[in-house]
């Protein structure tokens, strides 16, 4: 028997499904996170099967700890796990974030991480009843920024930023109203 989550959302798109990580995503995470595609989410090159393992790990245990987290963008059409986007606030965050991954090279830049966002930012504003949220980006990360701008993100120069040695960005989403039209 294979554990899984239950009592998590499940979000569609037009060509994506949105669920809760399951243990077979690893076959195609573990690959992700000991690549240099990894970089600006901790991984790496020098990663191991290991600490690919733990990465997984945490992310689907961040639903159990806080009821809600990062969704595994699942294609439609193939049913193969692409990447994973969502909600996510570790305990030194300050602010809740969305944040995004696309896990293989062949789903990048087809724009399913922006179909996927636009979805899940509904959900953080009219489900979880965020007041706000943020994206932490490295400044090296030239395509999440464009992604975030996209998305109609603007960087607060402001915000409070996670301690961490990368030189992050914080990129402000739009505020609820602008998003559900309130």
């Amino acid at each position: 028997m294979t554990a899984h989550l239950t009592d998590t959302p499940v979000l569609e798109t037009a060509r994506l499904i949105l669920r809760a990580p399951k243990a077979s995503d690893f076959e195609v995470f573990a690959p992700f996170v000991m690549s240099d595609r990894a970089r600006f989410i901790g991984g790496g090159a020098d990663k191991t099967l290991g600490q690919a393992w733990r990465i997984l790990a945490i992310i689907t245990g961040h639903w159990h700890l806080c009821g809600w987290g990062s969704f595994v963008l699942e294609d439609r059409a193939t049913g193969q796990p692409i990447g994973c986007a969502g909600p996510w606030m570790p305990g030194d965050w300050p602010e809740p974030e969305l944040g995004w991954m696309i896990w293989t090279p062949e789903a990048e830049g087809k724009g399913y991480a922006h179909e996927a966002l636009l979805t899940i930012r509904r959900h953080a504003y009219a489900d979880l009843g965020w007041p706000t949220a943020v994206s932490y980006i490295d400044t090296r990360n030239a395509r999440s920024i464009a992604l975030a701008k996209r998305l109609g993100c603007t960087l607060d120069l402001a915000a409070d930023r996670p301690n961490r040695d990368e030189p992050l960005e914080v990129w402000r989403h739009p505020a609820p109203a602008e998003v559900l039209g309130a």
